[in-house]
């Protein structure tokens, strides 16, 4: 226990930047704010949308920050995978006037929302309907952007400690002759293909772009908004079938990551598997998830879920500056 607090809370990503006041209660409950989010693409730096947000306010920010960053951290400086903007930390607390700060992986600090959440605050995937383990690892994974990767592990006595990875930059492994097929597509770009180049949000159009080889359709330019959009909605076949292999695929990284970390449990997480997540429940997710070999009775006793809490890296971010203090 100690203080109550207030702070800003940041989380950064490939595409939009999010912005909060954050009180941290004495006993470490977090309250979030109003969420202002910005656009990346349309600030030429974190500095310029940091005073856009100061300026929203209307008064004097709290002089403690705690940032969450889609990109390795680096003493020195830190560059985005999936943005153009620099961050350079020993320059935070002068530039933005500060006297506190913490910068955590954006999925370091997802984990540490996961960790946090209440039973409610999450929907059951697949595996045993069960609250997630008070003990063991549990791998934390979703779809953005990019592929956001982390697990935290729990000691069974309530406390916790977050790993943050950059599990999303492994080898994307196809399962059969379609996946192939996607693979091919991407090696005429990338020599080295990684499940973020599958398992992302703008991967779609290349996952819809190899179906219509496939099936010698002619290859219409669209956004992966457009396809998201199309395929969830199911106004395009082609586009729900890409959808559905966009699921398949995740299914089958989760899994692999479950495996590597040795996880008792799994959390889907990002803005991405929220919006489809009941295309996720109806779609071939679990089978996926589930067919690792001699594994596969393994993965069935491990239950899966999707945090649903709005903004889990602005809270993640506040969990995690009260967490190491």
């Amino acid at each position: 226990m100690g203080a109550a607090q207030d702070i800003v809370a940041v989380d950064i990503g490939g595409t939009h930047a999010r912005f909060a006041l954050a009180h941290i209660g004495a006993e470490g409950a977090i309250e979030l704010g109003e969420v202002a989010t910005l656009q990346t693409a349309t600030h030429a730096s974190f500095q310029t949308a940091w005073e856009d947000f100061a300026a929203s306010t209307g008064g004097a920010l709290p002089d403690k920050v705690a940032m969450a960053v889609a990109g390795s951290i680096n003493p020195d400086i830190i560059r985005f995978t999936n943005n153009p903007w620099i961050i350079r930390p020993p320059l935070i607390e002068e530039k933005l006037g500060c006297a506190e700060h913490l910068i955590v992986n954006d999925f370091e600090a997802v984990a540490h929302a996961a960790a946090r959440a209440e039973a409610s605050d999450f929907v059951h995937l697949t595996g045993p309907e069960t609250d997630l383990p008070e003990s063991g690892t549990i791998s934390v994974l979703g779809p953005g952007t990019g592929l956001g990767v982390a697990h935290f592990w729990r000691d069974g006595k309530g406390a916790y400690r977050v790993q943050a990875t950059e599990g999303g930059h492994g080898d994307f492994a196809p399962l059969d002759s379609i996946e192939d097929a996607i693979l091919a597509r991407l090696r005429k770009r990338h020599n080295r293909v990684s499940t973020e180049r599958v398992v992302s949000g703008p991967a779609i159009v290349d996952i819809y772009q190899a179906l219509a080889a496939i099936e010698g359709r002619a290859v219409v330019e669209q956004d992966d908004v457009a396809i998201w959009t199309a395929g969830t909605s199911g106004t395009d076949s082609l586009a729900a079938a890409a959808v559905d292999r966009f699921c398949l695929s995740l299914g089958s990284v989760a899994g692999d990551i479950a495996l590597v970390q040795g996880a008792s449990g799994v959390v889907i997480a990002g803005g991405l598997g929220f919006r489809i997540r009941d295309t996720l429940l109806a779609s071939g997710f679990a089978d996926r998830f589930r067919a690792k070999g001699r594994f596969s009775s393994l993965m069935g006793t491990l239950p899966v879920k999707l945090i649903t809490h709005p903004q889990p890296g602005l809270l993640g971010a506040a969990a995690a500056f009260a967490h190491s203090r």
